[in-house]
């Protein structure tokens, strides 16, 4: 198995756009780490460049200590399956796949035994000689991955290779995935725009933003524990509803209270001692509970999702809008309800520097 390092990667192209800063990530092995991030993030052109397609501006690239930045892609005991697979449409699904064994020096039954063993795992043995065209999407797709895995090199590189799939299939496609990496351990990254993804099969990941890397760990702590507004943003569903404010004390009650703008407030808890200007509060959907009974019903309720086992209610009030989630009863559009909040889940953020701050 193999152990990545990037040291201070950076890439500008020849017309100025500069694509990663200084970009500095540990791969351990044997890991999948998922790289996510919004379009022109950067993370495809990092995955060209650990691959040896594209050549960094600055920076080093270490597989197991070894610098291997002046290495052809060739030279690296890696693969990479692209978004749109990169099958040769005149070539069969067989000879397509024995394009990852053409520098082995196996023999030629070894190589039709190991890809009838790969295809056998795919469960595509039966379309070997189909062309590309005769396949569907969800084939396609694991052509593409018994191509890697029957030369299985020591670094597994996928940019969003589930991107074409419907919603069922990536699912079906996930699941595919994550039992590959279960049984081959090789060192994985991920590449996806998708948060359901990253989730779900990155054991870490890597979140980038605008050339550089936001935040970095397990699922869990980006969604409980987010270092920003913009992490805290991006996962979630649905996502995080976000107000503008301060802390100000109020007299009736006198208590603290958080003001937004317009006629927005929310009475926090004794446990608030001090006002506090230029504020940002988000509060995830699960965290909002559903009030019938206090005094301000203030929040309009628009649109109801029914998705079985919990709704989504998408709220306003003036000009804020938000979602709530429950699995209670819910009155109907068009009616107004209270909302409680659970303080001691809510994320604050410096409204200037959109850092988290605690409170």
């Amino acid at each position: 198995m193999t152990q990545i390092r990037m040291e201070s990667i950076s890439k500008t192209f020849p017309d100025g756009t500069e694509a990663l800063d200084s970009v500095c990530l540990e791969v351990h092995d044997g890991e999948l780490m998922a790289l996510v991030g919004p379009s022109g993030c950067g993370k495809t052109t990092l995955l060209r460049i650990l691959a040896g397609l594209e050549h960094p501006s600055e920076g080093k690239i270490l597989f197991n200590q070894m610098d291997i930045s002046s290495l052809s892609s060739h030279e690296r005991d890696l693969g990479l399956v692209f978004q749109n697979y990169a099958l040769f449409p005149h070539l069969t699904v067989e000879r397509n796949i024995a394009i990852g064994l053409q520098k082995s020096f196996l023999s030629k039954s070894e190589k039709k035994e190991k890809i009838a063993g790969v295809t056998t795992d795919l469960d595509i043995y039966n379309l070997l000689q189909r062309k590309p065209s005769e396949l569907s999407g969800g084939q396609r797709q694991r052509v593409a991955l018994a191509r890697l895995l029957v030369r299985n090199p020591s670094i597994h590189l996928l940019d969003e290779p589930l991107s074409n799939l419907d919603a069922n299939l990536r699912s079906q496609m996930r699941e595919e995935l994550a039992k590959l990496h279960r049984e081959h351990k090789r060192t994985t990254i991920f590449v996806t725009h998708d948060q359901v993804e990253a989730m779900t099969l990155g054991e870490r990941i890597c979140v980038l933003n605008k050339g550089k890397i936001e935040q970095l760990g397990v699922p869990k702590t980006l969604y409980e524990d987010p270092k920003n507004l913009f992490v805290a943003c991006f996962f979630g569903s649905p996502p995080l509803s976000i107000f503008h404010g301060s802390i100000e004390f109020s007299t009736s009650p006198a208590r603290y209270k958080f003001i937004g703008s317009g006629n927005l407030e929310f009475e926090l808890p004794d446990r608030f001692k001090e006002s506090r200007q230029n504020l940002t509060l988000g509060v995830r959907p699960e965290h909002f509970k559903l009030t019938f009974d206090s005094p301000k019903q203030d929040f309009l309720i628009q649109r109801i999702e029914y998705l079985g086992d919990y709704q989504v209610l998408h709220l306003q009030f003036e000009e804020h809008e938000l979602t709530a989630k429950t699995n209670g009863t819910t009155p109907a559009s068009g009616q107004n309800i209270g909302l409680e909040i659970d303080w001691g889940k809510v994320f604050w953020f410096d409204a200037t520097s959109q850092s988290r701050i605690q409170l």
